[in-house]
């Protein structure tokens, strides 16, 4: 049943923002919104598409979209600028206590959702102070055996390097808070080292469960070569991340007194 999109002042308040960076995904898009939708049903959501400048059928397919679901809200980039920048224009758009994010091409399953944040409210429960990240595992990776074995490798890289112990640093979907993902340092190609970032700030990485499923309409994005040369210079990058990050411990707020003491 399609909903009317209400005002920003009629709009209730947002549990949880879905980011889905795409580019060229046209066949993709309208399926996976449903099923993020019936993922998150009962819940006060929003979905945030960024269209990294695609030259094929998805901007039609977004816009028809946005018209039919009131959940729905597109942003488009006028130039590509890589899947970190397009989930970095979402997560600045949205609204939602946690952020939800997933790839674009179908192959993350959004009834895995629901599983995710309930791992991660059993790690930080609400009002605890504290911020972490439910990340998932692909058990049952529908990929090529070229691309498993460089991830495989990738995965070894960022263990000796980085101290990741994420089992699978390179899946797309996950829940955090955001105001933990706002911390964290952006750069291009950072959500390939999103467990070492939120370590560095002092989050929590939980690891869960989840499905994965073959492609089923498009082209894969994924040039092996290509990311191996970036992910030399990202991997020193990250490094000079982690060495410099700050140690101030817990920030308290002073209160006033003769005695300067501490709230």
């Amino acid at each position: 049943m399609t909903q009317t999109k209400a005002t920003a002042s009629q709009q209730p308040e947002i549990e949880i923002s879905v980011l889905v960076p795409v580019m060229n995904e046209a066949g993709n898009i309208r399926p996976l919104i449903d099923e993020i939708c019936e993922a998150l049903k009962g819940r006060r959501f929003e979905i945030i598409y960024v269209d990294d400048a695609s030259t094929d059928a998805s901007p039609a397919e977004l816009a028809e979209s946005a018209a039919a679901i009131a959940q729905l809200r597109v942003l488009r980039h006028q130039s590509r600028a890589g899947q970190s920048a397009a989930i970095r224009s979402a997560l600045l758009a949205a609204r939602g206590h946690l952020i939800g994010v997933l790839d674009g091409d179908g192959q993350n399953v959004p009834a895995d959702f629901p599983a995710l944040e309930a791992a991660l409210t059993a790690a930080v429960p609400p009002g605890s102070g504290s911020v972490g990240m439910a990340a998932g595992i692909r058990a049952r990776r529908q990929d090529s055996p070229t691309r498993l074995l460089a991830s495989r490798a990738a995965r070894w890289i960022r263990r000796t390097l980085l101290a990741d112990t994420h089992p699978d640093s390179g899946c797309g979907i996950k829940i955090l808070h955001r105001t933990l993902f706002l911390q964290l340092p952006f750069f291009n190609h950072m959500h390939r080292f999103m467990p070492s970032l939120v370590k560095r700030h002092g989050g929590l990485v939980i690891g869960v469960d989840v499905a994965h499923r073959p492609r089923l309409r498009g082209t894969s994005k994924y040039r092996i070569l290509d990311r191996l040369l970036v992910g030399i210079s990202d991997i020193f990058g990250v490094i000079w991340l982690l060495r410099r990050a700050p140690r101030q411990g817990e920030v308290t707020e002073m209160t006033g007194g003769p005695d300067g003491g501490r709230t």
